[in-house]
C-alpha cells in the first residue's frame, strides 16, 4: 500500500469515528421527572457515595468481602468530622463507610492521630448522664456529675458508652451513642448500635484512628 493509499483509509476512519461519536446520544443525567440518575453500579461504593443524600444519610456501605479479610492486624479508623462519617478501612479500601456524631463546638472532638487505649463492651459515662430523684425519677436528663447538684437520696446514672473504644486519656471515645446527623456529644465520637460492635470487633488496643 502506497503512502497516499495509507493517508486516505486513515482518514476515512477517522471521519468514520467522528461521525459516530457525533451520533452518539449524551448519557442523561436526569430521570423523565428531572430526578439524578446515580450512574453507579447499584451495590457499589461509588453509587452509595453518589446518591444525592451522601453524606448525610444514617445509611451504612459494608463490603462484605473485604470485611472477611479484615482484622486487627490490617485495619485502621478515620473519622471525618466534615461529612460526619466514619470509615473502617483496610489497607487503602474502604471496608465500612458509616455515620458518625461528633462533639459539639463547646466540647469539640479532638483532631489527630490517635491510637485505642482501651476496649470496653460495657461502659458507661463517669461524667455524663443522668440523675434521679430519692424516687427515682429523672431530674436533669443531660447531668454533668462534676457540676450538678444530686438531691439527697438520688443518684447519678451513667450514659451507656457500649463497644467503648478510648482514644484520649481524658474520656475521649469511639462508642455506640444516638447518631444526630450533626455534631452533638461531649467530644466523644458516637456511632450506630449496628455497626460498632462490627468495627469493634476488627480493631485492637494500638489500632490507629485518624481524627480531621
Amino acid at each position: 500500500m502506497t503512502f497516499r493509499n495509507l493517508a486516505r483509509c486513515l482518514a476515512t476512519v477517522a471521519a468514520l469515528l467522528l461521525a459516530n461519536c457525533a451520533n452518539q446520544k449524551p448519557l442523561a443525567t436526569t430521570d423523565k421527572d428531572g430526578k439524578p440518575i446515580n450512574p453507579y453500579p447499584v451495590g457499589t461504593y461509588d453509587h452509595f457515595k453518589a446518591d444525592p443524600g451522601y453524606p448525610k444519610t444514617h445509611g451504612v456501605w459494608k463490603n462484605d468481602e473485604l470485611l472477611s479479610r479484615t482484622d486487627a492486624s490490617n485495619s485502621h479508623i478515620k473519622i471525618d468530622l466534615a461529612t460526619q462519617r466514619g470509615f473502617l478501612i483496610n489497607g487503602e479500601e474502604v471496608v465500612i463507610d458509616y455515620p458518625i456524631c461528633s462533639g459539639v463546638k463547646s466540647r469539640p472532638t479532638p483532631t489527630g492521630t490517635f491510637y485505642i487505649l482501651e476496649k470496653i463492651v460495657d461502659k458507661s459515662s463517669n461524667r455524663y448522664g443522668k440523675i434521679l430523684d430519692a424516687s427515682g425519677d429523672v431530674v436533669n436528663g443531660d447531668a454533668d456529675a462534676m457540676q450538678d447538684a444530686i438531691p439527697e437520696g438520688g443518684k447519678f446514672v451513667g450514659a451507656p458508652m457500649r463497644y467503648w473504644m478510648r482514644l484520649t486519656n481524658d474520656g475521649v471515645g469511639h462508642h455506640i451513642g444516638p447518631v444526630r446527623r450533626y455534631p452533638a456529644s461531649h467530644a466523644c465520637v458516637r456511632g450506630p448500635s449496628k455497626t460498632i460492635p462490627t468495627v469493634y470487633s476488627k480493631v485492637k488496643e494500638g489500632t490507629r484512628v485518624e481524627i480531621e
